[in-house]
């Protein structure tokens, strides 16, 4: 995880020389918005654009700065990013190859491309750079991050999901994570392609989800549940009427009957907080054929089996595990905390009518994600809840097996 070593521009945009550069331009370029009174944010972008080459070329002739041309340029488009954009992850925004951009303090910037991390080649001044760019980014959602509201969680505008937190929370800086919004949602030949998952495997779900049946999408943090959410819900038969339920929209479906809801933190108060639980009670009442949890994660797992439960067939969400066994012992865990009264038995057996399907995602060491296996539940016991794996993708062979009766 290292800055490209052969790009001679990257290496230098790093240096404090180049740092030192670009902040001193900055104030200058302030300075003279400042004096002159310049409305720039109300300016078309090529407009901007040329004032501020013209003001870098004049800059760098005034101060006599040991630049290039190559140099320059990149000072002019470091300071256009500065001044409308996000400053010094703006490329990294506008690169499509990344997925998500991490920033644990000024030297410290992440991308994650294809699965894997690798450091980004740029840096921010210090940790008010860093905030100011946090803010800049929040201002449009009209939220922001302080002393006193040290912790942000949203949606962009483009469907973006940003998260930050500053001190004293976060004890070494400022951090910030952006996990960008596909433009285009990966297709089943996509993940056929890239070795995730098998045509036969595309198909048996395919044919589940057609035929109803409820499931939930398991795996660890960033193993791609929501990806292959998206990809199943586009599965449900036209003229359905499907209500979605997340913290942060970020599904995306074409059906005709769509209602998309998306939870609200509270106030400044601490009142006026929208939960999921909220949402999928009141999602009960809008005459759904199916409803879809981005996830599960708290008191509303007990609505999501309800529903399940109560003629919503072909409901789905997904769940934090690592295995199927995981997820049966997490929905407990989640029942528990959520206050259910019930008997361990009883809840088994509501888990077992409610659940027919887990689909176990993961992401391998070498970033590839994988559909780890397609397990269906067979049984409720005293003891515990009985199920079998259907298809299961080997490590140790690196491929995809069929396990059910009379597969070849």
């Amino acid at each position: 995880m290292s800055a490209p070593a052969n790009d001679p521009m990257a290496r230098f945009r790093l240096t404090d020389q180049y740092q030192q550069l670009k902040s001193a331009l900055h104030r200058h370029l302030i300075s003279l918005i400042e004096e002159r009174n310049l409305d720039i944010d109300q300016w078309e972008p090529i407009r901007v654009e040329r004032f501020v080459n013209e003001q870098v070329r004049l800059y760098v002739m005034q101060q006599r700065l040991p630049v290039n041309q190559r140099e320059s340029d990149a000072l002019a488009q470091d300071a256009r990013d500065e001044l409308m954009g996000f400053g010094p992850i703006q490329s990294l925004v506008d690169d499509d190859t990344v997925n998500d951009i991490v920033v644990n303090g000024p030297n410290k910037v992440f991308v994650e491309r294809e699965g894997r991390l690798s450091v980004a080649p740029v840096r921010f001044v210090n940790d008010g750079h860093v905030i100011r760019v946090i803010q800049r980014i929040l201002a449009p959602i009209g939220r922001r991050v302080d002393e006193s509201t040290p912790m942000v969680d949203a949606r962009l505008a483009d469907g973006s999901r940003v998260n930050a937190i500053v001190p004293p929370i976060a004890l070494d800086g400022p951090c910030l994570s952006i996990r960008k919004f596909r433009k285009q949602a990966l297709s089943a030949d996509n993940l056929i392609e890239r070795g995730s998952i098998t045509a036969v495997e595309v198909e048996y779900l395919r044919q589940r989800v057609h035929n109803r049946t409820n499931l939930i999408v398991i795996g660890g943090t960033g193993s791609g549940k929501t990806t292959f959410l998206n990809l199943l819900s586009q599965w449900i038969p036209a003229g359905e009427r499907i209500i979605t339920v997340e913290d942060a929209a970020e599904l995306r479906l074409h059906h005709e009957h769509v209602v998309r809801l998306e939870t609200r933190p509270p106030n400044l108060e601490g009142q006026r907080a929208v939960t999921a639980r909220d949402l999928v009670r009141n999602a009960l009442r809008m005459r759904p054929d199916r409803i879809i949890v981005g996830e599960v994660r708290g008191d509303e797992v007990l609505d999501m089996l309800q529903a399940m439960n109560t003629g919503h067939d072909g409901s789905m969400t997904t769940l934090h595990a690592n295995a199927p066994k995981d997820a049966l012992h997490r929905l407990e865990l989640l029942a528990g905390f959520a206050g259910y009264s019930g008997s361990e038995n009883t809840f088994k057996g509501q888990v077992m009518s409610a659940i027919q399907l887990l689909v176990h995602v993961s992401r391998l060491p070498t970033g590839e994600r994988r559909v780890m296996s397609i397990t269906e539940l067979t049984g409720a016991s005293a003891d515990e809840l009985s199920f079998r794996d259907l298809f299961r993708y080997d490590l140790d062979a690196g491929r995809h097996l069929d396990l059910r009766r009379g597969a070849a």
